[in-house]
């Protein structure tokens, strides 16, 4: 689902004598966290999160009708893009035609392929579940610096009261994120095993970044038990290509991993891709949780 380009309209925080605080809506926990650090400081706006906070990837969400009362209201629309919501298809402008709908994932380059041809190797019958482009960029801290880049540009257009304080938060944010980006650059470097398999796509941006080399995913749906063929194929690519670890992600049942690790002797671990966290989360929230990440990794893969 390709999502809206951006759009353009009027009435925001910022012009002459505004009314009422501009409605910012967020589809994703991710983008929510991203969009708050962008905000900080800016009156005039109320930023709220569509979608729960512990829900973690959305692929098969469906809109609910307090989601398509809350677009109704609001006046800018921020998602990740590139297919993840495909809940919002064309909802997201039937009840409300002047809503500003922001594609963070909007002239981002380096976008990996998400098909069944992907590079690394999958279980037989395994395919992703769209064609395009994988949408967890979320899950890279360098993604990360470059999606708030693209909101505060959008912000800025909506809001051009607002654009110096949207840069500026935008440029401290994407430099943190670009400094902790170096960080795992760093430590694939160091690692003893850089070769892994992993329990859905969400992590191909951060192995890219690292050098990791993804062996094999345990199932199409993170969410979803492989068939007994599917186990043997992961096994039989764990053992031939002697794989450091497999990593779960907390969103998701862990037992499908911990079979595998049970039956090939390769340890099993959680990874956080940040998809989802507590409704109070700290404005570092992603930062703390990928650091932890960070350390798992090189503490289950090992260093040199």
């Amino acid at each position: 689902m390709a999502l809206l380009a951006l759009l353009v309209c009027t009435g925001f925080a910022g012009e002459s004598a505004p009314t009422k605080k501009t409605q910012i809506l967020c589809t994703t926990f991710p983008i929510f966290q991203i969009a708050r650090n962008v905000t900080q400081g800016r009156d005039g706006i109320a930023l709220s999160l569509m979608l729960p906070a512990g829900l973690g990837c959305p692929h098969d969400y469906a809109l609910t009708p307090q989601d398509m009362r809350r677009m109704s209201s609001a006046q800018i629309l921020v998602a990740n893009g590139l297919g993840l919501e495909e809940f919002l298809a064309d909802a997201a402008v039937k009840g409300n035609t002047n809503l500003v709908v922001v594609d963070t994932s909007r002239g981002i380059t380096g976008l990996l392929d998400y098909t069944e041809d992907d590079d690394h190797d999958e279980p037989a019958g395994h395919a992703h579940e769209h064609e395009g482009h994988n949408p967890h960029l979320f899950a890279s801290p360098r993604m990360v610096a470059k999606i708030a880049v693209n909101i505060a540009a959008a912000l800025a257009k909506a809001d051009p009261a607002g654009r110096a304080l949207y840069e500026k938060n935008a440029a401290d944010y994407a430099a943190r994120m670009t400094k902790l980006a170096d960080e795992f650059v760093a430590a694939g470097k160091s690692l003893r095993n850089n070769r892994i398999v992993t329990q859905h796509g969400v992590f191909d941006y951060l192995a890219q970044d690292m050098k990791l080399d993804i062996v094999a995913v345990i199932a199409e749906h993170s969410n979803q038990s492989p068939s007994a063929a599917q186990m043997l194929a992961v096994v039989k690519t764990i053992r031939e290509k002697n794989a450091g670890a497999l990593f779960t992600e907390p969103q998701y049942p862990a037992r499908t991993a911990k079979t595998l690790a049970k039956e090939t002797g390769v340890p099993v671990a959680a990874l956080d891709p940040v998809a989802s966290g507590p409704d109070n989360a700290a404005l570092d929230y992603y930062e703390t949780t990928m650091r932890a990440n960070l350390e798992t990794l090189k503490t289950v893969l090992g260093t040199k």
